[in-house]
Parts: structure tokens; C-alpha cells; sequence
């Protein structure tokens, strides 16, 4: 098992990263705050893990569990409210821990519901999939979606832990971690070129799951985010590079319709956008952007956006991104392979440019 620390002063919190953990009681004791537990789970999730978790807990604490639908399209404030009336109806005090068991969804949610029961909650994380245990078991954001952009509802407020079991993705589709892996290949681009050169090598190994080389990439993806987070809690500066492509990408999700395209395929599409802007900006050579592109389509992912949009509903979409600043719209782009800046000092030509090629690009290849 590896360990690292999200530093944070008096909110740091460990994140424990192993094969198997998730049965290792004496993590969850550690983090547990008084007698109560409701473990949020979904019901995709639910019949693989939940009854081993609660038959661990069972003899130690008063467990309670909420079984959420599967997806994106139920990041909801209906759906979360379905977490706090669970809760309620089960007499949950002020030392109940909430417990986010599976992947980005029921994380982000899981950690809403406790940001705001009785006014703030403990909660652990167990994500389960790999975009989940590499970025949003990790920093604290939680929230639900809003039907005019995604994430736009939520607070910022950390576990008490993130126990990362590898185990879990043995389970996973290939289409989530695939997802997953946009993630991972975001840390190379944004802060860590020499990590970029490992996953160029190791990517194979990646995709077949090689628990060492699968382990690896966890630990440098959340010790990436880790510093990040530790430098700037509430992105009030420099945590936004970790929204790489996400701006782009939020657009393409919003658009789509939750769900229909994945947050990691979204993501990676916007990155390739993001890149190509940078490229034409002066600060990538087309050695880089062909390498990035070629990671991206190592890890079996889309590297340009769906055919059925437009510039302008890219741009009407973006507008109402959280990084919009006093009406000026702020990117994540590439000073070089390796460094990223957050900027609105960009030339519009060359934004419309990369969008209006990308998106002939998608219908010449019937992307969808």
C-alpha cells in the first residue's frame, strides 16, 4: 500500500492507495467519526461491493446505505436530495460519516450531501473508477449538475480520507477506463513532462490493467493534484490547470446531453482543443501536439469533438463556464508540453479557427 498526504493544515487528509484495501477495516476507523455510517453507492456498484463493505463496518457502527442510479444524466439535485432524505429517515446526527462508494458521480455527490447535512458532515471516499481515484475523490469538489452547465452547484469540502482500491477497476469497462485515463494523461500535459514520456511507454500496460504500472500512475496523478490543491484549495489561481480541456470539454458534455458522452472523452477532446490552440498560439511545436494526439488515441479515446456541433454553440455553452471572469472567458493552454497557464490572452481568429477545423475534421470522420 502507498500513502500521501493532501496537506491542508488542520483539513489534510491521507490518500492510501492499494490492492484490496477497501477490506482493510482499520483505514475506515481511523476516518470514521462517531457510531453512525451511510455508505452512497450506486446500482451498478451495489452488487459488487456494497454487502462486503457493510458486513465489514457492521460490527463497529450503525451502517446505512443509499443506492443511487447510475450516471451522469442523475448528478441531479432531485437525486441528491434522495441521499439526505436517507439520512433523515434513518436518524443520522452530526457524527455520522458519509461514505462515497464508486465513481465520480456518487463522489461528487455523496461529498455535496455531506458538505451540507446538518451544516457539514464527515465523509470518506472509495472511488471505483479510475477517473474518480485519479481526480475527483481528490480536492474536495463536490456538487450536482444543472441542466445549463455542469457543476455549477456544489461546495468545496474534503474527505477525511480516499481509499484508492485497485482491485475495483478490475471491473471497469473498457469505455470508463479509457475515460479514466484522459485524466492521467492531463497531469503529463499540464505538470509533469517527464510523467508524459512514462505513460507514452507504459500506456500499453496501462490499458491491460498491470497493477504495478497501474498503481504508478495513481500515486504521480494524485500527488500531482495533491500539490496543486495544497498551493490554491479553492482554484482561486493556480488549481484551475487542472481543468485542462475541461472548458471545451464541459461544452461537449452540457451540449451532448449527460452522459452520452463521458467526462474523460469530453475531457480529452477539449485537451486535443486546448493544445491545438496552444500550437497555434507559438507555444507547442507540431511534435508535440502529434505526440499528445497519439497518447490520447493510445488510450482509446476521441481527440475531436462531435460532428453535430457548432462554433457557436461551442462559444454560447463556454460562456457560462466557472472559469469566466468579469465576461471574459479564461482557458487552460500550454506554454509548452509540461506547463500550463491559465489565460483569456488569447487570439480570437485562432480559437475560432482550432474549433471551426476540429469541427470539419469530426464530420469528415462521422464523429458522434
Amino acid at each position: 500500500m502507498r500513502t500521501l498526504t493532501v496537506d491542508l493544515g488542520d483539513r489534510s487528509y491521507p490518500i492510501f492507495i492499494g490492492y484490496g484495501i477497501r477490506q482493510q477495516k482499520a483505514l475506515f476507523d481511523d476516518a470514521i467519526h462517531g457510531k453512525q455510517v451511510m455508505i452512497v453507492t450506486n446500482d451498478t456498484i451495489a452488487p459488487l461491493y456494497l454487502d462486503a463493505m457493510v458486513s465489514m463496518l457492521s460490527a463497529d457502527y450503525k451502517v446505512d446505505t443509499c443506492v443511487l442510479p447510475d450516471g451522469e444524466v442523475f448528478k441531479t439535485l432531485e437525486i441528491y436530495g434522495n441521499i439526505l432524505t436517507a439520512l433523515l429517515e434513518a436518524k443520522h446526527n452530526r457524527t455520522t460519516t458519509v461514505i462515497a462508494l464508486g465513481g465520480g458521480v456518487v463522489g461528487d455527490m455523496a461529498g455535496f450531501a455531506a458538505a451540507t447535512y446538518q451544516r457539514g458532515v464527515p465523509f470518506i471516499q472509495v472511488p471505483t473508477t479510475l477517473l474518480s481515484q485519479v481526480d475527483s475523490s481528490v480536492g474536495g469538489k463536490t456538487g450536482v449538475n444543472h441542466p445549463l452547465g455542469k457543476n455549477m452547484i456544489g461546495a468545496f469540502y474534503q474527505p477525511q480520507a480516499v481509499i484508492i482500491d485497485t482491485e475495483t477497476l478490475l471491473s471497469l469497462p473498457q469505455r470508463e477506463l479509457s475515460a479514466g485515463m484522459a485524466e492521467v494523461i492531463k497531469y503529463g500535459l499540464i505538470c509533469d513532462a517527464p510523467f508524459f514520456d512514462w505513460l507514452e511507454q507504459e500506456m500499453p500496460a496501462l490499458m491491460s490493467l498491470d497493477n504495478d504500472k497501474i498503481s504508478d500512475a495513481i500515486y504521480q496523478s494524485c500527488l500531482a493534484k495533491a500539490k496543486v490543491v495544497a498551493q490554491d484549495e479553492r482554484e482561486g489561481g493556480i488549481r484551475a490547470i487542472l481543468n485542462l480541456g475541461h472548458t471545451f470539454g464541459h461544452a461537449i458534455e452540457t451540449e451532448m446531453g449527460y452522459g452520452n458522452w463521458l467526462h474523460g472523452e469530453a475531457v480529452a477532446a477539449g485537451s486535443v482543443l486546448a493544445i491545438d490552440l496552444s500550437w497555434r498560439m507559438g507555444n507547442l511545436t507540431e511534435q508535440d501536439v502529434s505526440r499528445s494526439v497519439a497518447l490520447f488515441q493510445a488510450a482509446k479515446l476521441p481527440v475531436l469533438p462531435p460532428q453535430t456541433m457548432t462554433l457557436e454553440s461551442f462559444v454560447e455553452r463556454m460562456a457560462l463556464d466557472k472559469k469566466v471572469l468579469d465576461g471574459s472567458l479564461r482557458l487552460v493552454l500550454l506554454a509548452s508540453l509540461g506547463d500550463a497557464i491559465v489565460t483569456s490572452d488569447f487570439p480570437m481568429e485562432d480559437f475560432n479557427d482550432s474549433l471551426s477545423d476540429a469541427l470539419e475534421a469530426s464530420k469528415q470522420a462521422h464523429i458522434v
